[in-house]
C-alpha cells in the first residue's frame, strides 16, 4: 500500500518511538516487556498507511496494548476477529524475543478474543457500516506500544510502574503523540479512559487540541459492564462529536 505525505509520518514516528523505547529498562514488578510495533510491526504498519493517510477530526487514544489485542495483532484495541474481518488487516506477526510462556504471542491464529476491542470496534461497526466510514473522520492510538508484565504473566498497566522508570516512557510516548497531532491535525483527542485523558493533557498542553473522554471498555469497569456502547455513544454526544 502507498505511503503518503500523512501516513509516511506515522510509519517513520512509529519507528522512531520503537527504536526510543527498545533502549529502556525495567525493574521488579516487571519480568517481560512486549513492543508489538516491532514483532507486529507488518500489521501496525499496513493499519498505518491503509487508514492514516489523510486528516482526522476525531483522534481516539488508549492506554497501552491488551493481551489478546494490540499484543497479538498490533492495532489498537486489536481484538483478531474484527481486525481482520471488519478492518481488512491481517499481516505476518514474529515472536517476541522474550516471549512468555502464559502469554504466547500467537497472532491472529490467537483464539482468544479481547473484550475491550471486541467492544470497542464493534460499537465502531454497528455505527458506521464500514470501516472506511469511520476512518473519514477517525483515527485510533495507544499513548504507550508496550505490554508490561510480571514473572507470573500478570499484566502490568503503565499507571502502575515505578515512579522512576516512567519519565523517559512517558518522555518517548509524549513526543509520539505529538508527532502524530501533527501529522493529522485532528480538531479533537478523545481519551478512552482517565490515563489517556491525563497524559494527553500533559503532552498536548501547548497543540491547541480540545481534549475529552470517554468510559474505557475493559470488563474490569462495572460501569462499562452495563452497557458500554450505549454510554460511550451518549459521551460522544455530549461533546457534540456525534
Amino acid at each position: 500500500m502507498r505511503l503518503n505525505k500523512y501516513s509516511s509520518t506515522l510509519v517513520e514516528a512509529a519507528r522512531k518511538l520503537t527504536d526510543a523505547v527498545t533502549k529502556l529498562k525495567f525493574s521488579e514488578p516487571t519480568a517481560v516487556v512486549y513492543n508489538p510495533l516491532d514483532y507486529a510491526s507488518l500489521p501496525h504498519e499496513d493499519y498505518l498507511k491503509r487508514y492514516g493517510d489523510s486528516p482526522k477530526k476525531i483522534l481516539f487514544m488508549g492506554m497501552n496494548p491488551g493481551p489478546f489485542g494490540m499484543a497479538q495483532t498490533g492495532i489498537p484495541f486489536g481484538e483478531v476477529s474484527h481486525v481482520r474481518n471488519w478492518l481488512g488487516i491481517y499481516g505476518e506477526v514474529l515472536t517476541p524475543k522474550n516471549e512468555h510462556p502464559k502469554r504466547k504471542i500467537k497472532g491472529f491464529d490467537c483464539a482468544r478474543s479481547e473484550v475491550s476491542g471486541r467492544r470497542f470496534w464493534g460499537a465502531m461497526k454497528e455505527r458506521f457500516g464500514q470501516a472506511e466510514a469511520f476512518f473519514v473522520d477517525h483515527f485510533v492510538i495507544n499513548y504507550c506500544p508496550l505490554v508490561f508484565m510480571e514473572e507470573s504473566g500478570r499484566n502490568i498497566t503503565p499507571d502502575k510502574l515505578p515512579n522512576k522508570e516512567v519519565t523517559a516512557l512517558y518522555a518517548s510516548c509524549d513526543a509520539h503523540l505529538r508527532s502524530v497531532i501533527h501529522s493529522l491535525q485532528p480538531d479533537w483527542l478523545i481519551g478512552v479512559g482517565a490515563f489517556a485523558e491525563a497524559r494527553a493533557r500533559i503532552a498536548l498542553s501547548k497543540e491547541g487540541v480540545q481534549l475529552g473522554r470517554i468510559l474505557h471498555p475493559s470488563p474490569a469497569s462495572p460501569v462499562a459492564n452495563r452497557g458500554w456502547t450505549a454510554q460511550m455513544t451518549k459521551q460522544m454526544e455530549v461533546l457534540g462529536l456525534w
